[in-house]
């Protein structure tokens, strides 16, 4: 079945979809959409290729579907890889953007690295915030 039929199929009815706002974006929560936007090109359901980036306790794990897949396989064909999160940011922004580029979708290059850096800041570790100083006439009065 081609990409396009199956667009026309789950379009409007599927259960990833999000309407917040009767005016406002659609979002979609399915497997694969880099954006969370419900939009062909960024669907993870009707293309044939999708590139799905993951938070796992281990690191980040880049998922892509096999297009020349047979379709008597008893598990979609799937590619996986994992970055650590000892690793650094560049090597898994580098990972994520040499799967896009190498022709695979080159058009969710941007897309997809912009996921990698949101979950990498995710990962990260907040700093604790400085104790508050204090300033003005209270520091004064508290200096007898």
């Amino acid at each position: 079945m081609s990409t396009d039929l199956q667009w026309l199929l789950i379009r409007k009815y599927n259960s990833f979809l999000v309407k917040k706002v009767p005016e406002g974006p659609i979002f979609s929560k399915e497997p694969g959409n880099l954006l969370n936007l419900h939009s062909h090109k960024y669907s993870g359901l009707a293309n044939s290729k999708t590139i799905d980036i993951q938070s796992s306790e281990s690191g980040l794990q880049v998922t892509t579907r096999k297009s020349k897949a047979s379709p008597h396989a008893v598990r979609p064909a799937r590619s996986t890889a994992n970055v650590r999160n000892r690793s650094g940011g560049r090597r898994s922004l580098g990972v994520v953007a040499s799967v896009a580029k190498r022709g695979y979708r080159p058009d969710l290059r941007a897309a997809a690295l912009g996921r990698t850096s949101a979950l990498l800041a995710a990962q990260k570790e907040k700093k604790a915030s400085p104790p508050k100083k204090v300033r003005g006439k209270k520091a004064a009065a508290s200096i007898p």
